[in-house]
């Protein structure tokens, strides 16, 4: 590819060694999170062996509908930003494909959010915080949840920056402030968005199905 696209950046002498550094340095953070979330999946799986009963009751507890709307809003999201990276591979022209798909995949992220929030509030109004009011009376029911509020909450915060990732994509290519085709920061930025996807399907396993299997 030609350099003169205005994709290169110092200290690079090249487009192609930049672009390689770019993919290795979102593996590495990809490695990374995966890592994290990794450690609170293991303490929510320690804790789900030895509390199995009240861990399966709080889960036919959680509100599954919204759980999997939400499974199948990012997974449509994947969708659209995997068509987004594969139109700016191609090295052909398709901005107007490109911009209306990053459009499409932060509209998506934000469904996630809305959709959360009004699961959140039905778990407010049920009494599903830890605490003194809490609805549950079986043992440990109180330790899902506050695995559930840290890790959907966790989530939630790293869909937040990718949708902002994406939005700032989409705005400086309506401005053609960004050169899209082949730009790496598209690609880097696809893999943060499908990792957060991945994530969110470990979750929607472990916290809404435990209790609701025949």
């Amino acid at each position: 590819m030609s350099e003169a696209t205005g994709l290169l950046r110092e200290p690079w002498e090249s487009f192609e060694r930049q672009s390689e550094a770019g993919t290795l340095g979102i593996w590495a953070f990809l490695a990374s999170e995966i890592l994290f979330f990794g450690a609170l999946m293991l303490t929510y799986t320690v804790c789900r062996i030895e509390n199995a009963d009240a861990f399966a009751a709080a889960g036919r507890a959680t509100n599954i509908w919204y759980g999997t709307a939400n499974t199948a809003i990012l997974l449509t999201s994947s969708l659209t930003m995997t068509v987004v990276v594969q139109a700016t591979a191609s090295g052909d022209n398709f901005r107007r494909l490109i911009l209306a798909c990053l459009t499409v995949t932060a509209a998506l992220g934000t469904a996630f959010l809305a959709v959360k929030g009004f699961e959140y509030k039905d778990d407010i109004e049920k009494h599903l915080v830890p605490g003194a009011q809490f609805a549950l009376t079986e043992k440990s029911a109180q330790l899902f949840f506050g695995l559930y509020w840290t890790l959907t909450g966790v989530h939630a915060i790293h869909l937040t920056i990718g949708i902002l990732l994406v939005l700032r994509l989409a705005l400086l290519g309506f401005r053609r402030r960004l050169e899209l085709d082949r730009n790496p920061e598209i690609r880097v930025t696809g893999l943060y968005w499908h990792l957060v996807d991945v994530i969110w399907i470990f979750l929607y396993a472990l916290i809404y199905l435990p209790g609701r299997a025949s």
